[in-house]
């Protein structure tokens, strides 16, 4: 029998209108977790897993940590990474806009806000309410420094650590920290020897084609060269934008470990003072979502007035497209990547060396810049307690802080 004339663009506007309502309800979702995941990168992961996995059952359990070790294995913001994957199986590459969108974008308005309130660069980050955020700092990343502290267990990995924390204490620049971690992964695969238990979880339902895949590889690789070079000759922004791309390109572990490589880029660089870099800091933990999007208040602080608003936004397109092009690359082909000892070796060198440069971050310039007193010091070991023995949510320790600061530190 024929097909009655217009059944096939009937069928097509219901895939679309299907695939627009997938990707609203991914969005929603993300949206929703966005603005209720307190606690850095490791919460983020547990508060996904309970809304996508036991309530609305997107992918199975095995499927969830199978995804886990894939973004935990490719550098940037592991929990947005994971969102993104998850995005993408859901609703293909829009899925895995909105995942991002929604997750990232009430982090980033308060942070822009905060970025909005707290002035330009070098202006009001020594206020007493900004140093107590800064003490507050001093104690988050120690805290995180004890939490990554078994990813460097064992002799071997103990050694990996303490060289990379050495080498970046040595040397403080952006190309030692890119270089310490590839040198790491080296050693990783050919000195260490981690169990790596079987498993027969599925392979994630990829929706990307080997070719597009591969597109976005490459695309992340010459972006990560021909940035700098094209922005060499640009303005002071346009280059910290560069550095952005860099950062997210670069770093392993996600979270506080992106802050040494920012600082780099923004302190160093004379484009942000290092009371405001710290205050900033400070307030991103204060926020649900990822700390990535501390990026769009160095952007803001950053940028000449009145365009604040634009380097936030760059800022954050530019700290995260890595992970998307990244995530949409290495889909296709995770598969066989989850099923290689050399990778997982080489990660692990990566991961130890990961806990030494968070270490030397925890030194300079968190300590050195946020503990000016013995008041400060007071404040910050107060902080830690909070977070360590009796297990205060982050914000609530941060907010506190600031206001502690403020009678406190003035």
């Amino acid at each position: 029998m024929a097909e009655p004339p217009g059944h096939g663009s009937t069928d097509d506007a219901g895939r679309r209108r299907r695939g627009a309502a997938a990707v609203w309800e991914v969005f929603v979702v993300f949206l929703g977790l966005g603005l209720t995941s307190f606690g850095g990168p490791v919460a983020h992961l547990g508060y996904f897993r309970e809304a996508l996995v036991g309530r609305r059952r997107w992918v199975t359990d095995a499927s969830y940590v199978q995804l886990v070790s894939l973004c935990h294995f490719l550098p940037g913001p592991a929990s947005s990474q994971l969102g993104m994957a998850i995005g993408l199986q859901r609703a293909g590459i829009p899925g895995l806009l909105a995942a991002w969108l929604g997750f990232t974008m009430p982090s980033a308005l308060a942070m822009a806000a905060f970025g909005y309130g707290i002035g330009p660069a070098g202006g009001t980050g020594t206020a007493p309410w900004a140093a107590g955020l800064m003490a507050a700092a001093v104690a988050v990343v120690a805290q995180a420094v004890l939490a990554m502290a078994p990813l460097a267990s064992g002799p071997r990995r103990a050694t990996i650590a303490v060289t990379a924390m050495v080498a970046v204490l040595v040397a403080p620049a952006p190309i030692t920290q890119i270089l310490v971690i590839a040198a790491a992964g080296v050693a990783g695969l050919l000195w260490l020897d981690p169990s790596v238990p079987a498993t027969d979880a599925e392979a994630p339902a990829a929706r990307i084609g080997r070719g597009t895949g591969a597109a976005c590889l490459i695309a992340f690789g010459v972006l990560l060269v021909v940035l700098p070079l094209a922005t060499s000759g640009g303005g002071a922004g346009w280059r910290m934008i560069a550095g952005f791309y860099q950062a997210g390109a670069l770093v392993f572990g996600g979270g506080h470990v992106v802050l040494p490589l920012l600082e780099a880029q923004t302190v160093q660089a004379g484009l942000v003072g290092p009371d405001v870099f710290l205050a900033g800091y400070g307030a991103a933990q204060a926020v649900p979502g990822p700390l990535f999007t501390f990026a769009a208040f160095l952007g803001f602080v950053a940028a000449t007035p009145p365009n604040g608003a634009a380097g936030a936004g760059l800022a954050l397109i530019a700290i995260f497209l890595p992970s998307a092009l990244l995530i949409i690359g290495v889909h296709p082909f995770w598969e066989r990547l989850r099923a290689s000892s050399a990778a997982t070796r080489a990660l692990a060198g990566v991961n130890a060396a990961v806990v030494g440069i968070l270490a030397a971050a925890l030194y300079t310039p968190v300590f050195t810049a946020g503990i000016d007193s013995p008041a400060a010091m007071a404040l910050a070991a107060a902080c830690f307690v909070a977070l360590r023995v009796w297990n205060a949510p982050p914000w609530a320790v941060v907010l506190a802080a600031g206001a502690l600061g403020a009678s406190i530190l003035g």
